[in-house]
């Protein structure tokens, strides 16, 4: 990758073909006892193969628009979360699937439209521009980023973030300014888009004043956490962005680090934990999600024979690669029909939405894909 990345190998369809076909879980990085930092090396590497790759028009246009107009704005995303609401919540999704229309078109935009969970009802985001007070004596003063999926489809959990944090002395803070952590960007090697996102989230959570910045997504808090990386070439952001990242912490590794938690209500169930790729290879958060749960009155933990193994999601690889992230999912759901849960946790939100459409198609939509909180 590095003989690429500095010209001294040709592009070939060789090198795309086998990069692109990488998870990029960094799952190679937990076993490599010589601590190669892969996930840099494969982003660098998808980036030299988006400035030489020859994509049709209709697939640049596609690109372009989604990485670099809808992600980088709010006003664009919520207006395409709202016209998906409206798709489901007008019939139109039972007219395409009973007609078999998506089926006319090339790829596997059918099956990919049934990873959608269904959010005809959902509308329970975290305005951005909030402060919400702690509950009672003021401890901690901490950001959220509330994500794109996140807070859009799974607004619930932001909400939940939130009341957990402030029934544990935080204030919580959730700039205006914020935007996408450009997870999705690097994964595909637009890292000049990436930089740019990531300096408007350094500036919006520096202006806030926080002692901590809280993530509920695996994915986006790796990403968070690598700011300093993105940014190593950056004058003027590079201590910025490595103090920025310092600050960045995982709901479940911030709530296990206080002093003493709030207590928690009973919920009775046998759950297994999946951990993400990106929060136990990435972020090395394994323990914090499970001592959260086994914290919960009435709860059961049960753990997956593979829970380290990935989903096959893996930002958008779903998408990018669905059979081969199919056939990852398929050896994940036997993971959990085996352990004879109830719910199935884990904390990233393209997890969840890939784990719940496994469960659908495997004949067991009965058992729950929740997050911790």
């Amino acid at each position: 990758m590095r003989a690429y990345e500095r010209g001294v190998m040709p592009f070939s369809e060789s090198f795309v073909q086998h990069i692109s076909a990488c998870l990029d879980c960094r799952a190679c990085e937990s076993a490599c006892p010589s601590g190669v930092p892969y996930g840099e090396l494969v982003e660098k590497a998808r980036e030299v193969i988006e400035h030489n790759v020859q994509r049709s028009y209709l697939a640049e246009t596609f690109r372009h628009f989604t990485f670099k107009k809808v992600f980088p704005s709010h006003r664009l995303l919520r207006l395409h979360f709202n016209l998906l609401r409206l798709y489901q919540a007008t019939g139109l999704q039972k007219l395409v699937r009973l007609t078999g229309l998506l089926r006319l078109f090339p790829g596997h935009l059918a099956e990919l439209e049934e990873l959608l969970p269904d959010i005809r009802k959902k509308k329970d985001h975290v305005e951005l521009g909030s402060v919400f007070p702690a509950l009672e004596k003021r401890q901690y003063r901490v950001g959220l980023l509330t994500g794109c999926v996140m807070n859009e489809i799974f607004g619930g959990i932001n909400q939940a973030t939130i009341r957990i944090l402030q029934r544990n002395g935080c204030e919580v803070v959730v700039p205006a300014a914020q935007g996408c952590c450009a997870a999705l960007h690097c994964h595909a090697g637009i890292l000049d888009t990436a930089r740019e996102m990531a300096r408007k989230n350094i500036l919006a959570f520096e202006a806030a004043e926080v002692d901590a910045v809280i993530t509920n997504a695996a994915g986006c808090g790796a990403k968070l956490k690598e700011y300093g990386l993105l940014l190593a070439a950056d004058h003027e952001f590079r201590e910025r962005a490595q103090s920025f990242s310092h600050k960045i912490k995982d709901i479940s590794e911030f709530l296990s680090s206080l002093p003493q938690m709030a207590k928690p209500g009973e919920l009775r169930g046998r759950v297994a934990y999946d951990d993400p790729c990106h929060l136990l290879h990435a972020q090395k958060i394994g323990q914090p999600p499970r001592t959260l749960l086994n914290n919960i009155p009435g709860l059961q933990l049960v753990e997956l024979e593979h829970p380290d193994q990935c989903c096959g999601s893996a930002g958008i690889y779903n998408i990018t690669q669905y059979d081969l992230s199919m056939r990852i999912l398929d050896r994940k759901v036997e993971d959990i029909k085996n352990s004879d849960a109830e719910i199935l946790a884990t904390g990233n939100p393209g997890c969840m939405m890939q784990i719940a459409y496994g469960l659908r198609k495997g004949g067991v939509a009965h058992i729950r894909v929740m997050h911790p909180v």
